[in-house]
């Protein structure tokens, strides 16, 4: 999830296990444990992009870790706060919860979250939430704001806080009967038309959980289609996009090329822009797909230009988004 969930979450956490006793400096520990997972950005200084991909939400993001640092922090902040009455344990446990609710939100995103390195280099992704959804985070924030100017002994602060718990639970939940109505349809739809395949995901579009992006795979490419729980008509179209596997033997560096497919789950597909390979990664979409459907990826990676890679994830994520591409969205959730 972005940094601002994560910060106002963890915050509205810390509330409930020490509000009472340190008061809002609890807030504090909560929204810096829950973050605390996101230390990795450091990597990016000295790694290459490819590299910096894989350890993004990798050991930092994992059970171990959070076995291994809990502990730590939580030693520190028993004897910062003294004379108190939380025990050690119950520190290890706040600090526990809040990176695990770190990385449980990640694993619902689409990149991948490494739970368990260094073990297993599997990463786990539900593909349920968009990286950045106001609707989940909009409560949480609001709650926030309300226990950074109310007084630390105001009487409603729990409750308020449980308030937001209980919406981001139902969110989740409403995420995922529409992950499965959509999933349904799109299944259906795909068996009707003929179209075979392999492997199947789908993940939310931006900023909401109602339309989704579905990725069908057969052994040459992908069937990639937009959903919405709201759509009525039993038609779909599907649009093809080749993998062009046999383009990563004109790579000189394999050894980034194979990380590219590991990182990718193996949903790629490889094009020539002009004179120039480039690697897509099909999890994080298309730029403005609903409204394009031959549109560009969101995740490229130029692969004989490595020096021209800064930012791989975030520069398409909102590129050409203007009004009307907002519009178009908005109406594309809405159904047909």
């Amino acid at each position: 999830m972005d940094s601002l969930t994560h910060i106002v979450l963890g915050a509205c956490i810390g509330e409930v296990f020490a509000g009472r006793q340190v008061g809002k400096k609890a807030m504090f520990w909560g929204a810096l444990m829950q973050s605390l997972p996101d230390v990795d950005f450091v990597a990016s200084f000295w790694m290459n992009p490819v590299n910096d991909l894989l350890a993004h939400r990798g050991f930092t993001h994992s059970f171990l870790f959070i076995v291994l640092v809990a502990p730590l922090f939580a030693m520190v902040a028993e004897r910062w706060h003294r004379p108190h009455d939380i025990s050690l344990k119950k520190w290890i446990i706040f600090f526990s919860v809040e990176m695990l609710v770190h990385i449980l939100l990640d694993g619902l995103n689409a990149y991948g979250t490494g739970w368990f390195e260094p073990f297993s280099h599997q990463r786990v992704s539900f593909h349920l939430l968009f990286v950045a959804d106001p609707l989940f985070s909009i409560c949480p924030a609001i709650v926030f704001i309300l226990l950074l100017v109310r007084r630390k002994d105001h009487p409603r602060r729990r409750k308020w806080v449980l308030l937001s718990f209980v919406v981001c639970g139902a969110y989740l939940c409403f995420g995922v009967v529409n992950k499965m109505v959509a999933d349904r349809s799109v299944k259906s739809i795909a068996a009707a038309k003929g179209i075979q395949y392999e492997r199947y995901f789908s993940t939310p579009t931006p900023l909401n959980n109602m339309l989704w992006y579905a990725v069908l795979e057969d052994s040459l490419g992908y069937h990639l289609a937009y959903r919405s729980v709201f759509d009525r008509q039993d038609t779909l179209s599907f649009h093809y996009f080749p993998r062009n596997k046999q383009y990563l033997e004109l790579i000189d560096d394999m050894e980034d090329a194979h990380r590219l497919v590991r990182f990718s789950q193996g949903y790629y597909t490889i094009e020539k822009w002009d004179s120039t390979l480039v690697f897509n990664d099909l999890r994080f979409g298309q730029m403005i797909g609903w409204k394009y459907p031959n549109a560009r990826f969101v995740f490229h990676y130029y692969l004989q230009k490595p020096d021209d890679n800064s930012l791989v994830i975030q520069r398409g994520r909102f590129r050409n988004w203007d009004k009307a591409a907002f519009l178009a969205l908005l109406r594309r959730i809405r159904g047909r």
